[in-house]
């Protein structure tokens, strides 16, 4: 296997933001059992060394590609831009307001008293909010609209980090 190719060409996948999540998994768990590094137990050290290092590739690659946000990053790298987060911040106010109002909402939930119900309405939307900014992504990724689509990308990271809070916060809830 060729680690230099893209991750998308690991997986012959197109290179996408529309993946078909069935089709990577089948395709990593193929990989995995073919160049697992304990079929190279009794080879070399370099060729041991080298199934490690294919390995943990694959396991990046896979990754990367099924998490929407790595995902954005990682197509944004391959066109050459640094899609590193922490230098970009989104520029629309009414998104930042809407993201702190969301998250008085979420602590406010925390104490009251029907707080499971309010939990289920607040991951719909925010679900919902997280889905519509990744269907904004593609459409400026597929336009080649970068500046867009990282803004955009500032936008999902916000979104999916307020939908693990809800997550963290139902776990919590369960566990009491």
């Amino acid at each position: 296997m060729n680690n230099s190719k893209n991750f998308f060409d690991m997986f012959s996948l197109p290179v996408a933001w529309d993946v078909d999540i069935e089709q990577l998994d089948v395709k990593f768990r193929a990989l995995q059992k073919a160049l697992h590094p304990d079929r190279y137990a009794n080879k070399n050290d370099f060729e041991k060394r080298l199934a490690v290092q294919t390995a943990a590739t694959i396991n990046q690659a896979y990754d990367t590609i099924k998490n929407p946000l790595s995902r954005a990053q990682y197509l944004l790298d391959l066109e050459g831009l640094d899609a590193d987060q922490e230098s970009h911040i989104t520029s629309d106010g009414q998104f930042l307001m809407d993201q702190m109002l969301l998250r008085e909402t979420l602590s406010e939930i925390r104490s009251s008293d029907n707080a499971a119900d309010a939990l289920v309405s607040l991951s719909i939307e925010a679900q919902q909010t997280a889905a519509e900014i990744q269907r904004e992504f593609a459409g400026h990724y597929e336009k080649k609209a970068y500046n867009e689509a990282f803004d955009s990308l500032a936008k999902m990271q916000f979104a999916l980090k307020f939908v693990n809070e809800i997550k963290e916060l139902e776990a919590e809830l369960e566990d009491l």
